[in-house]
């Protein structure tokens, strides 16, 4: 192609004739050249050259374009592979964080309705040993009194006995 290419080059330049000479009084800045045009031929390889340039050029751009997206595409699976594994993770972690604390939650309150239940078994045991503490302070104050009962007659029964035996004397 490249030689193709050299060619047109060479056919396209303009030349100066020997027989083109310029005229006897040109001025210093005015020079005229004859261009001789190329045949269409010329043109027509030109145009298909350039034109095979550009597919090539850019068949090569869209090869490069398409592998660099193929590359982006692939690391961007990747990477999405790599998040959604993470987020996969982080879900199970999440799940597993709930479970304890519900279960956290379910013992505590357990505990409160144990507390509270053992509280209203401390308040029955407390009332019911208070009961009993005051029966058993009725029983104290009856024996306390049986005991002033017995004392007492005990005295009569000695003041008696002495009487007695005062009479039989």
């Amino acid at each position: 192609m490249s030689s193709l290419y050299t060619r047109s080059k060479e056919f396209t330049r303009n030349r100066k004739s020997q027989s083109d000479s310029p005229p006897a009084s040109p001025s210093p800045t005015a020079k005229t050249l004859r261009v001789t045009l190329p045949s269409p031929h010329l043109f027509i390889l030109k145009t298909n050259a350039r034109e095979a340039r550009l597919a090539t050029l850019t068949s090569r751009v869209e090869e490069d374009s398409n592998r660099d997206y193929k590359k982006l595409y692939e690391s961007a699976l990747t990477e999405n592979q790599k998040l959604k594994t993470k987020l996969q993770e982080a879900q199970l972690e999440l799940a597993d964080i709930k479970s304890k604390l519900e279960k956290m939650a379910q013992q505590k309150q357990e505990k409160t309705s144990d507390r509270s239940s053992m509280l209203e078994m401390e308040k029955r045991e407390r009332r019911a040993l208070e009961r009993k503490m005051s029966e058993m302070e009725e029983e104290m104050k009856v024996l306390t009194e049986l005991k002033s009962d017995n004392q007492r007659l005990k005295d009569e029964n000695g003041a008696l006995i002495r009487v007695i035996s005062k009479l039989s004397k």
